[in-house]
This record gives C-alpha cells, structure tokens and sequence, in this order.
C-alpha cells in the first residue's frame, strides 16, 4: 500500500522531488541574480522554475490517462491556460523610471495557475504540495532575500 492510502503514491511523491529540485535549482539561479542586483531574484526564479515544472507534470501525467481518446487532448488545455497567465502576469508588472515591481506576484501567479490545473485535473496532492512550496518561497525566501540585500547593500557601499 502507498504512503497515505489514496492520497500520495510512488508517482505523486516523485513529481515532489521534480517541484523541489526545480525550486531548488530556480533559487541558486535566483540568489545569483541577487548578488548581480537584479530585479528577479531569488523568490522570482524558485517560482518560475518550480512553476515550469508542475506545468511539464500535470501535462505529462494527464496525457498519458488519455491515451488513444481522440476528441480530448489535455495538453491543447495546459497551453492555453499557460498562454493567458503570461498576459495576466504581463499585467500586474509596473515599471517606475528603472524599478520594477511586481514580478515575484506575476510568478506567483503563474505556479498559481499550474496549482489551479493540478487541481482541476484531480491532482490533489501535487497541487497541495507545490501550494505549501509556494508560500515557503513566499515567506520563509523572503526573509533570506531581504538578509541578501541588506548585506549586499552594505558590502557595495564599504561597511563590510
């Protein structure tokens, strides 16, 4: 029997390990653009890249329950609702002179959007799983990315 009875199996607990690694090699990506005092730091890129990765599952894990239906296709769905998420991420980007703001939220967003696909395909504890990611990188990231810039601002400036 599986881990939890119904709720996580082998397969479910391998995409877990798929979102971690994605996070994880998204936030190294990340901290290096911190370092470079880039907007899209740490948080944005653990996103983006964890993001990549429940789309890439949920995808590969539905088309593979449909096999040989040929009115349905899963992956025509997951496009779609990748394409308009970029518009709506597109949105909520504000530019101020050379200032950025908003693109952890557009990341947000996006993984948002591949929870919400998860979900609605039945993929209950991949989509529980990347939620409780998503507000680790949210929260706990954001402490560590403000640690960052705080030191960082104070080996630019000679205090260190």
């Amino acid at each position: 029997m599986d881990l939890f009875g119904f709720f996580i199996d082998a397969e479910t607990l391998s995409i877990f390990a798929h979102l971690l690694v994605a996070a994880v090699l998204g936030g190294i990506l990340g901290l290096e653009r911190e370092r470079a005092h880039k907007t899209a730091g740490l948080r944005t890129y653990a996103l983006v890249s964890m993001g990549s990765a429940l789309f890439v599952a949920v995808s590969v894990i539905i088309s593979s329950q449909f096999v040989g239906v040929t009115n349905f296709d899963p992956l025509r769905v997951a496009a779609q609702i990748v394409t308009g998420i970029g518009f709506l991420g597109a949105g909520v980007i504000i530019f101020r002179g050379s200032h950025v703001e908003g693109i952890t939220t557009a990341a947000g967003l996006w993984v948002a959007a591949g929870i919400g696909m998860a979900s609605g395909f039945g993929l209950y504890a991949i989509a529980t799983f990347a939620t409780i990611v998503t507000l680790f990188i949210f929260t706990i990231l954001w402490f560590f990315e403000t640690r960052i810039k705080k030191v960082s601002g104070k080996w630019s400036n000679g205090e260190i």
